[in-house]
C-alpha cells in the first residue's frame, strides 16, 4: 500500500503510537501523506472511518482530500469518515449542543457584511462618523475571537486604552445581540465549541470518544482558538497528526500563529517530528533560490527542499522603466514563450502582492486578446440580489434574525418607512422582542398609523406562510414563492440602471435557484436552515475558489496563490515598499513578507521570472523604486538578468505581438 511513498512519507503514515508533526515543505506531497494515513488507520490499524476526522481550511481542500481517500479504498470502508473545514467541524459541535450554548434550531450565521452592519448600528450613537471606526472595531473583535479572548478578558486587556476600551464594550454588546438574534458569526463557529468543550464535561467526553484520531492540514495557519479546539478534541490520546510548514505561514493578519507548531512540542512531549523535504514540483534552481531566501528567517525546525527534476533554467530578473512597461513586457514574454513552446495559457500565472497591481496586467492582456482569470473578484454571494434573497431565506428559517428583517422588510417597497421601523425598533428593544415578533404585538400601536401596523402584520404573516411552504414542500419551492410573491424580477427591472444590468441580475437569481435545487437534490432531507448554512460557508470559505479556471492566464495575489502550482510563474512588483510591503518595513516585520516571496517562488514548476519597475506612480506622483531586498538574497550565480531595453519595450512588444498573432492565425487556419 505504501510503495508509492518515499521513506519520510512512509514514516509519517506509520507513526500511530504518538502525536506526529509532519513538517511538509512546498510540493512535498503533504496531501498524499494525510490521505494515505487515513487509509492506513482504517485498513491496517482497525480504526472505523467514523472515528477519524481530518480538518483543513477550505472546502476545496476538503473535497480533494476526500476524493483522494476514496480512490485508495472501497467506498464502504470510508463511510462515516469526517473530512471538513475547521468551521464545518465547529458547526457540527454547535448543532449537537444548541441548548448548552443558548441557541435555537435555525440559527443564522453572520458573514462579515452582517457583522459590520451590527457593529455599525451599535456604534452609531458613539461616533459621528462610525463607518471607519466600526470596521476597525470589528477587526479588533475578530482578532480577540481568533486569540480566544472573551469580552471580559478584552475589557481587562484594554488597560485604559480608549480605542480598545470602546471596542471591548462593543464586543460585549455585539455578542449579546448575536444571541438575541439567534445568530453566530464566522469566528463563533470555532470559539463557541471551545467554550463548550472547556466547560461541559459531557460534551467533551462525547467528542473525544467520537473522534479517536484527528488529522490537521496547513497547521501553520491555525490561530489560538483553533489550536485550543484541537487540544480539547484530542485530550490525552496520541491520536493526532498535524501537517504544516512554518515557511508558508502568511496569514498573521487573520490570526494565524506559526508558533503553534512549536507549542505542539510543549503540549505533547512525546511528539514525533518528521520532515518532508523532497519536492515533486519544482526544478533544482527554483528550490535553491527558495531555500537560500528563507534561510534569512529564524527557524525552530530546519529543513531544505530538494528535487530529482534536474537543475532547470536560471531565474530571470526583468528590470522595467515603469509599471506600464512591466505589464506590457510580461504579456509579451507570455506570448513569446507560448508560441515558442506550444504551451497553454493556463500554464502561466502572474503573482503580485496587492490586488491593485492587477489592473495594468488586465489591460495589457485584453489589448492582446489573451484570456485571463482574475482571482479575488466579487463573490457571487456579494451581489445585492443574492444577498436580498438569502436574507429572505434566513428570516424564514430564523425569525429572530433582525439583520435579515431590516434588509428585506422594505425590499421591494411595502410602505414601511424609516419612522415605522424606528418605532418598531424602539418597541422591540424596550420589551426584548425580535423585530419580527414585535410585528404581532398590539402594544406597538403607540405612535404608528393603522396602515403601518397592518403592513407590518401582513409582512410577518407572509413570512410565516413561506416558512410553512419550506417545511411542507421544499426549500426550492420556498425560494421560488418568495421571488414570485414579491415580483422580484420586476423590481430588478425597475431599479437596474439599464436592461443589460437587469438581465444579469435576473440571471444571478436563476443561478441561486439552481444552487438551492442542487443542494436539495444532493440531500433531500436537508432543511432550509441546512441549505442556508451550506451556502454561507461556501460564500465565506470559497470566495476565490474556482475549480475550473479554464485555459486562461491566472492573475492573483501571493496569498491567493498558496497551495497552487503553475509551470511558468511571473512574480511581479519585486520592489521595496511593495514586496516587502511598506507597512512591514515600518513595523520592522519582514519575516512574513519573506515567507510570501518564498510562497511565490515555490509556486513555479519550470520557469520563474521576477520583475520590478524603476519608477511607479503612487498617489498620483511618479516615484523612484528600489529593487526588493529579496532579489539580493537569492543566489547570484543562478540569476539571469534580462537587458533593460525600456525605451524599446513598446516597439518590441508590438513586434512580438504581431509575430505571435500571425503564428496563431496560421495555426488556426491550419486546424480549420
Amino acid at each position: 500500500m505504501l510503495q508509492q511513498l518515499n521513506s519520510s512519507q512512509r514514516s509519517a503514515v506509520k507513526c500511530i503510537d504518538k502525536p506526529c508533526l509532519v513538517l511538509a515543505g512546498a510540493g512535498s506531497g503533504k496531501t498524499r501523506v494525510i490521505t494515505y494515513k487515513i487509509a492506513w488507520l482504517i485498513q491496517q490499524c482497525g480504526y472505523p472511518a467514523n472515528a477519524i476526522a481530518a480538518v483543513t481550511f477550505t472546502n476545496k481542500s476538503a473535497r480533494e482530500m476526500k476524493q483522494r481517500v476514496s480512490s485508495l479504498m472501497p467506498r464502504k470502508q470510508t463511510r462515516g469518515l469526517r473530512v471538513s473545514t475547521f468551521h464545518t467541524l465547529g458547526l457540527s459541535i454547535i448543532k449537537h449542543s444548541l441548548a448548552a450554548l443558548g441557541l435555537k434550531t435555525g440559527f443564522s450565521i453572520y458573514d462579515n457584511t452582517d457583522s459590520l452592519s451590527l457593529v455599525r448600528e451599535l456604534m452609531r450613537k458613539t461616533f459621528s462618523d462610525p463607518k471607519n471606526q466600526a470596521e476597525m472595531t470589528l477587526h479588533q473583535i475578530d482578532r480577540w475571537k481568533n486569540a480566544f479572548i472573551t469580552p471580559e478578558a478584552a475589557q481587562r486587556l484594554a488597560n485604559g486604552d480608549q480605542q480598545l476600551t470602546i471596542a471591548a464594550a462593543i464586543y460585549e454588546q455585539y455578542n449579546h445581540h448575536l444571541r438575541t438574534y439567534n445568530a453566530v458569526d464566522f469566528n463563533d463557529l470555532i470559539m463557541l465549541p471551545v467554550i463548550l468543550l472547556r466547560s461541559n464535561e459531557e460534551a467533551r467526553n462525547y467528542w473525544q470518544s467520537r473522534i479517536r484520531y484527528l488529522l490537521v492540514d496547513e497547521y501553520q495557519d491555525t490561530n489560538n482558538t483553533q489550536y485550543e479546539l484541537v487540544k480539547l478534541i484530542v485530550g490525552d490520546k496520541s491520536g493526532l497528526t498535524v501537517v504544516g510548514d512554518d515557511d508558508q505561514s502568511i496569514y498573521a493578519w487573520r490570526g494565524a500563529q506559526p508558533e503553534n507548531l512549536l507549542g505542539l512540542g510543549n503540549d505533547y512531549p512525546n511528539l514525533n517530528v518528521i520532515k518532508l523535504e523532497q519536492n515533486y514540483r519544482s526544478t533544482g534552481c527554483i528550490l535553491k533560490a527558495a531555500n537560500t531566501l528563507i534561510q534569512n528567517n529564524p527557524h525552530v525546525f530546519e529543513k531544505k527542499l530538494w528535487s530529482e527534476l534536474g537543475f532547470g533554467e536560471h531565474i530571470r530578473i526583468l528590470p522595467c522603466a515603469n509599471e506600464d512597461i512591466e505589464a506590457e513586457q510580461i504579456v509579451a514574454e507570455i506570448l513569446h514563450h507560448k508560441f515558442q513552446y506550444g504551451t497553454n495559457f493556463k500554464d502561466y500565472a502572474v503573482l503580485y502582492r496587492g490586488n491593485h497591481q492587477s489592473r495594468l496586467f488586465e489591460r495589457a492582456l485584453r489589448e492582446n486578446n489573451i484570456p485571463y482569470y482574475l482571482s479575488g473578484g466579487n463573490s457571487f454571494f456579494s451581489y445585492t440580489e443574492i444577498k436580498d434573497l438569502l436574507s429572505y431565506l434566513r428570516l424564514v428559517a430564523n425569525t429572530d434574525d433582525d439583520n435579515a428583517f431590516i434588509r428585506v422588510v422594505n425590499t421591494p417597497r411595502r410602505e414601511i418607512g424609516p419612522s415605522t421601523l424606528e418605532a418598531l425598533n424602539r418597541f422591540s428593544s424596550q420589551y426584548n422582542h425580535s423585530l419580527f415578533s414585535a410585528c404581532f404585538e398590539s402594544n406597538i400601536t403607540t405612535g404608528l398609523k393603522k396602515r403601518a401596523q397592518q403592513n407590518l402584520h401582513d409582512f410577518a404573516k407572509w413570512i410565516l406562510d413561506v416558512a410553512h411552504t419550506a417545511e411542507n414542500d421544499t426549500p426550492v419551492a420556498a425560494l421560488k414563492r418568495i421571488i414570485q410573491d414579491i415580483d422580484y424580477e420586476q423590481w430588478l427591472n425597475d431599479t437596474a440602471k439599464d436592461e443589460m444590468v437587469a438581465a444579469r441580475k435576473i440571471e444571478n437569481v436563476n443561478e441561486l435557484i439552481e444552487w438551492v435545487s442542487k443542494l436539495h437534490t444532493k440531500d433531500p432531507e436537508a432543511s432550509l436552515h441546512d441549505i442556508i448554512t451550506k451556502l454561507t460557508l461556501i460564500d465565506t470559505l470559497e470566495r476565490n475558489d474556482d475549480d475550473e479556471i479554464g485555459d486562461n492566464v491566472s492573475l492573483m495575489t501571493l496569498h491567493a496563490a498558496k497551495g497552487l502550482e503553475f509551470p511558468h510563474v511571473f512574480l511581479v512588483g519585486m520592489e521595496e515598499e511593495l514586496l516587502p510591503h511598506r507597512t512591514s518595513i515600518e513595523e520592522e516585520n519582514i519575516e512574513e513578507e519573506r515567507r510570501l516571496a518564498y510562497v511565490g517562488i515555490t509556486r513555479a514548476q519550470t520557469t520563474l521570472t521576477m520583475s520590478f519597475a524603476k519608477q511607479r506612480k503612487r498617489y498620483g506622483e511618479i516615484v523612484d523604486c528600489e529593487p526588493s531586498r529579496f532579489i539580493d538574497e537569492l543566489p547570484k550565480d543562478d540569476l539571469h538578468w534580462l537587458g533593460d531595453n525600456s525605451k524599446l519595450t513598446k516597439q518590441e512588444q508590438k513586434q512580438k505581438g504581431q509575430m505571435h498573432f500571425s503564428s496563431l492565425r496560421a495555426l488556426v487556419s491550419g486546424e480549420s
